[in-house]
């Protein structure tokens, strides 16, 4: 039986790593095979491709049910019911839209929507709304969120934007909304959305600042409804019907066990309902349940069995949960702390359980966190020690109970504040505890070294006296100081950042890095900060010798404070200084000067007589080998005519495309000079501006130029000297991610 529900596990996850999904002829076949397979006693066998079958299935209707091509960047009025926790942010409100109608399109079932100053929304209501629809995409680059994968797992058919709406019903059944609206309202010193994230696992009301100290100290799972605070709940419900029935207060006609369980069940059920039933509540009630159940029949099932049938019943309900880095680090710690504690010879004192329960779960985590791509906290052990107890036993008990009582004049309303209290005081702890040792953003590692690393985890998680135990230091260290990259003497690594609407390309030689531009940023929405800072630690990049700024533009300039803070800049040039920051301390652009780095050669080139801060971009020709680069920043016809006349007008093989493809750009003298062969494009898909323009796409080919869109193909990467194709972030196929369209 272990076994089938081994077998079973490995078939419900094997399509994450499939690049497509089967052909739906052969998701028909597979369950009849397993059923021919059943009286051979190929019992796992079957098991794994009805698991295989069921996830294909599922993977399958979530991609029907995606926004038809023939709609994306339309716009539609439809009708829909606003369900989930409508979130306010930045003046911009964000929703999930059910049952959306439309007079004459077939829409998505789920659809995430923005409103940009939009009104107040509610769980609940129902609207008619004008929104330009877009297929389900993110921004693609390396060892990065991946956005689409998560839209997917949420089963989010389309995403839109709200250009005009009007509300046609008011809310129903939104009891979750409206338990946040009263716990928004009341006075919990500040700390009212804190509140809403531990009661209800709404994170929206807590501020950046708020998340980057539970990042830092790796103490997010306390505030965001962890599994620990479902068990808490059910066991203080048991034991509280086991004490009254010890003190004879429980009526002798109900047998006391039974009704503990149930009730403790009910508590963890309710408590997970009202926190939205996400992964890892599914898996808490799961366990609980499990272990209730053994509690009342006597049956011992040992730790491994309820966590495996825990693991294949999230995944039964819905496959997709896979899809999720919660549900990866939500098993995982359970499964550390089994594997640590369980069979062990002799007793630990509590205080020698809990901290080395701690240190286990940190480096049993580590192997977890480095393949999902998310920031290991080197302060998590230390944080966690002094917050769990402090959430679990000091926090929630007044902030479920206020909850609770808030019909009950003043008693919930002090509970509350009382809880807002308890929280502001444990922030203000992390906070300290967080600008000592901030969360550390690994580089990019090969496969090889993460499973030594791995091994080198398993090994310490072993008792002591095994034999080679000492042996999973050094294999964990490799996890920390991989091995480096190096780029080859007279080569130039470009990356073009996947940064939407913007530009950042980070150029490498072998021993300097160039960064020119940083990115947008639009309000507090800073792109220089949640994606490039994060992509250039991934690859590695320690400072960096020199930020180019093309000029002042918010979609180039935007995220350079952000890139300034995050890592040492040696030098900061900018076409146009005056429009910059006085804290970036940009020089200006000396047009005409070069310089060799590694075997590499650049040379900045502006034009003199530029009338605004487009024209004043500072261009850089990258030549490696005697293969050129050129980035343009956003030059118009007129700069381009200018730099015809320049010593950068020689046959370049690589063109930055002006201007994101603006139709004021990439003239047709400017390809005859230049004959590039192929063209980069980094901009925002269905982007307000219409970049690229289709007249610039056209002049493109009729040149016979390769095409790479970042809106298309994500990141790209290029090996300047090398004289090869680039590789780009979608040919990474995944069932998820349309195919690339490369050279179109």
């Amino acid at each position: 039986m272990r076994t089938g529900m081994m077998a079973l596990a490995v078939g419900l996850l094997a399509p994450v790593v499939l690049p497509v999904l089967p052909p739906v002829g052969l998701m028909v076949l597979l369950p009849v095979v397993a059923l021919m397979l059943l009286p051979f006693r190929t019992y796992p066998l079957a098991m794994l491709l009805f698991g295989f079958t069921w996830a294909c299935i599922s993977a399958q209707w979530a991609l029907n049910d995606r926004l038809s091509n023939h709609l994306d960047g339309e716009t539609r009025w439809l009708e829909g019911r606003v369900v989930g926790l409508p979130q306010n942010s930045d003046g911009v409100v964000r929703f999930e839209l059910a049952d959306a109608r439309s007079r004459h399109e077939q829409l998505p079932p789920l659809m995430r929507l923005a409103w940009y100053a939009g009104p107040a929304v509610s769980s609940g209501e129902r609207w008619r709304l004008a929104v330009k629809l877009k297929r389900p995409a993110g921004l693609l680059n390396p060892d990065a969120f991946d956005y689409e994968a998560w839209l997917l797992a949420q089963r989010i058919g389309a995403t839109g934007t709200i250009k005009d709406g009007q509300r046609l019903g008011e809310a129903q059944r939104a009891w979750r909304d409206s338990i946040r609206q009263r716990l928004l309202a009341v006075d919990a010193q500040g700390r009212e959305g804190a509140l809403a994230a531990l009661v209800l696992g709404d994170g929206s009301g807590l501020s950046r600042e708020d998340w980057q100290v539970l990042q830092d100290t790796g103490t997010v799972h306390l505030l965001v409804i962890s599994g620990q605070h479902i068990g808490l709940l059910a066991a203080v419900m048991y034991l509280l019907v086991a004490v009254l029935a010890r003190f004879g207060v429980w009526p002798l006609r109900w047998p006391w066990l039974p009704w503990a369980c149930g009730l403790a069940f009910a508590a963890a059920l309710g408590y997970g309902l009202l926190a939205g039933f996400d992964v890892p509540v599914q898996r808490a009630c799961v366990m609980v349940g499990l272990v209730l159940l053994w509690r009342l029949r006597f049956r011992h099932l040992g730790a491994w069995w309820p966590l495996l049938l825990a693991f294949n019943g999230v995944l039964l309900f819905d496959p997709l949960a896979s899809l999720r880095p919660g549900f990866w680090l939500s098993f995982a710690a359970v499964a550390v702390l089994v594997f640590t504690f369980g069979g062990r010879l002799g007793a630990w004192r509590w205080w020698q359980t809990w901290t080395r329960a701690q240190w286990l779960i940190a480096i049993g985590l580590c192997p977890v966190l480095l393949a999902l791509n998310l920031p290991i906290s080197l302060s998590g052990p230390l944080a966690n020690l002094l917050a769990v107890p402090w959430v679990s036993l000091v926090v929630l008990p007044p902030a479920l109970l206020g909850t609770l009582l808030l019909p009950v004049p003043y008693v919930g309303e002090a509970l509350l504040w009382l809880a807002g209290g308890l929280i502001d005081g444990l922030f203000r702890a992390l906070a300290v505890i967080a600008r000592q040792w901030p969360a550390w953003i690994a580089p990019s590692i090969a496969g090889w070294v993460w499973w030594l690393g791995s091994l080198g985890v398993l090994l310490l998680l072993l008792p002591r006296g095994v034999p080679m135990r000492a042996l999973g230091w050094p294999l964990l260290l490799i996890l920390f100081l991989p091995p480096r990259e190096r780029v080859a003497e007279g080569l130039a690594d470009i990356w073009q950042v996947d940064v939407g609407q913007g530009l950042a390309i980070l150029i490498r030689t072998r021993h300097h890095t160039v960064l020119y531009d940083a990115g947008p940023r639009f309000g507090d929405f800073d792109l220089g900060e949640r994606v490039v800072l994060p992509a250039l630690r991934k690859l590695n990049v320690e400072k960096l010798d020199l930020l180019l700024l093309s000029h002042a533009d918010a979609d180039h300039a935007g995220g350079a404070l952000a890139v300034t803070r995050g890592l040492p800049v040696v030098q900061v040039i900018s076409g146009d200084p005056l429009g910059l920051a006085d804290e970036l301390n940009a020089e200006a652009c000396a047009s005409g000067r070069q310089w060799q780095w590694d075997g590499v050669n650049f040379t900045l080139w502006q034009w003199a007589d530029a009338h605004d801060s487009n024209q004043r971009s500072c261009v850089l020709q990258i030549e490696a080998n005697g293969e050129r680069l050129l980035l343009t920043g956003d030059i118009d016809t007129s700069a381009e005519r200018a730099l015809l006349d320049s010593p950068l007008a020689v046959p370049t093989q690589w063109l930055q495309s002006p201007h994101h493809g603006s139709r004021s750009s990439s003239s047709t003298a400017l390809l005859k000079a230049l004959q590039p062969e192929s063209v980069l494009i980094s901009r925002g898909r269905g982007n307000s501006f219409g970049h690229p323009h289709p007249t610039v796409l056209a002049r493109y080919r009729k040149q016979g130029l390769r095409i790479y869109d970042s809106a298309e193909q994500g990141a790209i990467r290029l090996q300047l000297g090398a004289f090869k194709a680039p590789q780009t972030m979608r040919q990474q196929r995944r069932f998820w991610r349309e195919p690339p369209a490369v050279g179109r």
